[in-house]
C-alpha cells in the first residue's frame, strides 16, 4: 500500500511539473522553448521576458496556488459537514465575495465615480476579500452559539441565496458596462493577477495550507463523528474554528483575486480518494493538493488554447465527477 501511494505521489508530482512547463509554453503568442528558458534565466529580448515572466509564469503560479487552495478547502468542508457534496463555498464565502465585488463594480458607477483600470483591479480583489472576511466573522459568531453543524450548513445556503438576491437587484439597476465587468468577474480568470498581487496572494494561501496541515489529526478524528471525537478528547469548537478559518483564507483569497472558480473543491477530493484509496488525511491532504494542481494547470492550458474562462473549463471537468458521486451514493 505504501509503495502504491509513493508511486502515485511521484507520478502526480512529475505531472504537475510537466503541466507547469506546458502552461508557461502555451499562449496566444508562440514562443520557442529555448527562448522561454532564456527568458526565465533573465536573458533574451525584453518583450519575450515580459510575456514569459510577468504574464505566463505568474499565471502558472496562480494556477498552482488556486488548485491547491480550492482542493484543500473542499476536502475540509466535506469532512466537517460529513457531506460528499460540500464545497469550499458552502458557508457563503463565495456569496460574500460576490456581494463585495457587486457593491464595488456595480455600486461605484451608480455614484458617478470613474476609476482607472489599475484601481478597478485592486478594488475588485479588495472588495471580494472584505466580503469573504465579513462572512467569516458571521460564521465564527454563529459557530459559537450553534453546535449543530448541519444547521450551520443550512444557514450558509440561506445566506448565499439572500446575497444572490441582493446582487440580482443591483444588476437590474446597473449600467451595461458595469454589468459586463461583473459578469466577466463571475466567469473566473487566472490571468488577471499581477506580480504585485501574487506577492500578497501567495503568503495568505501558504498560511491557509499550513493551517490545513495542522488540522490533519482533528480531521482524522472527526471522520468517526463529533461525539466520538469529543470522547477522544478533541476540542470540537477549536478544531471547527481552525478548519473554518483555513477554508475561508484559502477559498476567500482565491475568489477575491481569481473570481469564483467552481467544482474544483467538490470534485478533486473525491478523485484523490479514488486514486489513493485512503481516508487517512496524512495521505489524502497532499494527494488532494497534487490532484488539484494538476486539474487547474490542465484547465488553464485548455482555457488558454480555446480562449475560454477558467470557470467553464473546471465546470465541464468537475460536473461528470459530481454526477458519478451522486449516482454511486443514491
Amino acid at each position: 500500500m505504501r509503495s502504491r501511494t509513493t508511486i502515485l505521489t511521484i507520478m502526480l508530482a512529475l505531472l504537475c511539473v510537466v503541466l507547469f512547463v506546458a502552461d508557461i509554453a502555451v499562449g496566444s503568442v508562440t514562443i520557442p522553448l529555448a527562448d522561454i528558458v532564456s527568458a526565465l534565466m533573465g536573458r533574451g529580448p525584453a518583450e519575450v521576458r515580459s510575456i514569459v515572466v510577468d504574464i505566463r509564469l505568474v499565471r502558472a503560479v496562480v494556477a498552482v496556488l488556486a488548485g491547491a487552495a480550492l482542493s484543500v478547502s473542499g476536502l475540509q468542508m466535506q469532512v466537517l459537514f460529513r457531506n460528499p457534496l460540500a464545497g469550499p463555498y458552502v458557508l457563503g464565502v463565495s456569496a460574500g465575495a460576490s456581494l463585495g465585488v457587486a457593491l464595488f463594480v456595480l455600486g461605484v458607477p451608480l455614484l458617478g465615480i470613474v476609476l482607472s483600470p489599475a484601481l478597478q483591479s485592486i478594488g475588485t480583489a479588495g472588495a471580494a476579500w472584505i466580503g469573504s472576511a465579513v462572512v467569516l466573522m458571521a460564521v465564527v459568531a454563529l459557530s459559537r452559539r450553534i453546535k449543530d453543524i448541519m444547521v450551520m450548513l443550512i444557514l450558509g445556503i440561506m445566506l448565499s441565496s439572500g446575497v444572490s438576491a441582493v446582487v440580482e437587484i443591483m444588476q437590474y439597476f446597473s449600467s451595461e458596462a458595469a454589468l459586463k465587468s461583473y459578469v466577466v468577474w463571475t466567469m473566473g480568470s487566472l490571468g488577471d493577477v499581477t506580480a504585485a498581487q501574487l506577492a500578497l496572494l501567495a503568503p495568505v494561501i501558504i498560511v491557509g495550507l499550513a493551517m490545513g496541515v495542522a488540522a490533519i489529526k482533528p480531521m482524522n478524528t472527526l471522520l468517526a463523528g463529533e461525539r466520538y471525537a469529543a470522547s477522544m478528547g478533541l476540542n470540537i469548537s477549536r478544531s471547527r474554528m481552525l478548519i473554518l478559518t483555513s477554508t475561508t483564507l484559502l477559498a476567500g483569497t482565491i475568489t477575491a483575486f481569481c473570481g469564483p472558480v467552481g467544482f474544483v473543491g467538490i470534485a478533486v477530493p473525491h478523485i484523490a480518494r479514488m486514486l489513493f484509496r485512503s481516508a487517512d488525511h496524512r495521505t489524502l491532504l497532499p494527494a488532494t493538493v497534487l490532484t488539484g494542481v494538476v486539474m487547474l494547470l490542465l484547465g488553464d492550458i485548455v482555457a488558454k488554447y480555446f480562449t475560454l474562462p477558467i470557470n467553464t473549463i473546471t465546470a465541464l471537468m468537475g460536473i461528470p465527477i459530481v454526477i458519478y458521486i451522486v449516482m454511486r451514493r443514491r
